[in-house]
């Protein structure tokens, strides 16, 4: 398939070198152009600008920033969208960002899907992603071969645009908020005198001892912060979760599903602040240690 992949940054570069490996014609736009060398390197188009990546394309993936970024570069790319092609939407934008992002498809007469994934840096790099996907089911036909080579699970959302993505912050939700209570379970042990490695190793093995705690308590412990998902990417993403689920009090507390995500939020926040915004999440350690 020909396949054009906007945005190649941590994630779209590994999606990109998938599809490649995959067989498929790869072409490759970033707004920075150097991002795209190494895919170049290996085999894929390197484009000029969106509207050149998307000509000819049998499957448009999008992995940029956020919804402005996005919608930027798919106003450029939409009207050279081919008849018949299809826009895998896969940025994290929340459920209403991924309903205007369809809504402007729409007006170029675009078929979309909502298809964010579930992963990091590796993953994306070795064709092991999850895939959410929501949108019309005559359209997974077409992107299949796209899917099945990024991804090694795919969970269907249903027919509705944004539902995809609705999945995608509740699952970051989770990623999140577990970063930050093996930040906060590290730091504890150290304030307290324990060696935080103690504390990984009496949860391993156990139903709590996650491989993803092991990971994370592991990277923060070694002050390891090669970027795999990075805390100004948290932070963004945390923004979108508590707009979705927004129920405040008379006091202006979140009283509904997302209340524990302001606490997170800080957390990403303050760690952002003190210099980690382009580092992993897990250098939120730093936010539960008093600064020097």
């Amino acid at each position: 398939m020909r396949v054009a992949v906007i945005g190649t940054g941590t994630m779209g570069a590994g999606m990109a070198a998938s599809i490649l490996l995959a067989g498929h014609d790869v072409s490759v736009w970033n707004r920075t152009a150097e991002r795209t060398t190494d895919l170049v390197n290996s085999g894929a188009r390197g484009s000029t600008d969106p509207a050149d990546c998307v000509r000819d394309a049998d499957v448009v993936v999008t992995m940029l920033y956020d919804e402005a970024a996005t919608a930027d570069a798919a106003d450029a790319f939409l009207p050279a969208v081919r008849d018949g092609a299809v826009w895998m939407q896969s940025a994290t934008v929340g459920p209403a960002g991924a309903v205007r992002l369809a809504d402007l498809a729409g007006r170029h007469g675009v078929a979309t899907l909502d298809a964010p994934v579930l992963g990091t840096k590796a993953p994306a790099e070795q064709g092991k992603l999850t895939a959410l996907i929501s949108g019309p089911e005559s359209l997974l036909d077409t992107v299949r071969p796209v899917v099945e080579a990024i991804a090694v699970k795919t969970v269907s959302a249903g027919t509705e645009p944004g539902a995809a993505s609705a999945l995608k912050l509740a699952c970051n939700a989770m990623v999140a908020t577990l970063t930050a209570a093996t930040a906060q379970s590290v730091a504890i042990a150290r304030h307290l005198g324990v060696d935080p490695a103690l504390f990984l190793g009496a949860l391993d093995g156990g139903p709590i001892g996650a491989p993803y705690t092991q990971l994370k308590g592991t990277a923060m412990i070694e002050r390891e912060f090669a970027p795999s998902f990075g805390v100004d990417g948290v932070v963004k993403d945390l923004d979108l979760m508590i707009d979705a689920t927004d129920a405040t009090d008379a006091d202006g507390r979140n009283t509904g599903a997302g209340r524990l995500l302001g606490a997170v939020r800080s957390a990403f926040a303050d760690a952002s602040e003190r210099g980690h915004g382009s580092d992993d999440m897990a250098s939120v350690i730093d936010a539960f240690t008093p600064p020097a």
